[in-house]
């Protein structure tokens, strides 16, 4: 007889929190008016704050990355009864967080590309050109900072939303979503 899974396995439980903590924390670090302090001649190497919050959108891309491939081959993740409509908005919610993972740092990448800044890194790590962005009809297709910031409130905002759910499931409804992604207890 197959016992229902009650938790996500230990990768996956590593991978959401993993990534929950550098989202939140490359927000926090996130550089106010980068982009005008880099047109005004800024190295970013030279502020801590943009080498974090830089290191940590790679490690949110790589970490997404990472989990989408974990998510193909995982074991059986948990099930839990619930009306029709919740279903379909947690799939859609977590679908949006799965993409914005990812549009993100893409959207970081143009910025930098298209401005022709570079990305640096935690370790001197940097990458000066782009050409592959700079020179794409892409970089000319939107003020891609203001993307940037604008996507990075969204996913804030969609994390919370996120986080509060869970908190409603195990709060009112009692019914082990918020335990699932925690460990085991025994």
């Amino acid at each position: 007889m197959n016992t229902p899974r009650t938790h996500y396995d230990t990768l996956s439980r590593a991978f959401h929190w993993l990534t929950a903590i550098a989202v939140i924390a490359a927000f926090i670090l996130g550089p106010e008016h980068f982009g005008r302090e880099m047109r005004e001649g800024l190295d970013p190497a030279t502020r801590i704050d943009i080498v974090l919050h830089e290191s940590l959108g790679m490690l949110v891309m790589a970490l997404t990355l990472l989990r989408l491939l974990w998510v193909a081959v995982r074991p059986a993740k948990p099930s839990f009864d619930m009306p029709t409509w919740m279903h379909i908005a947690s799939k859609a919610t977590h679908g949006l967080l799965w993409l914005m993972l990812l549009a993100v740092p893409v959207s970081a990448m143009l910025t930098l590309g298209s401005e022709g800044h570079p990305l640096t890194l935690l370790g001197g790590i940097r990458v000066n050109d782009m050409p592959s962005i700079a020179q794409s009809p892409i970089a000319d297709m939107a003020d891609w900072g203001e993307v940037h910031e604008l996507l990075g409130n969204a996913i804030m905002w969609l994390s919370g939303l996120h986080a509060v759910a869970a908190i409603y499931h195990h709060g009112a409804l009692k019914d082990g979503v918020l335990r699932s992604m925690l460990p085991p207890r025994g």
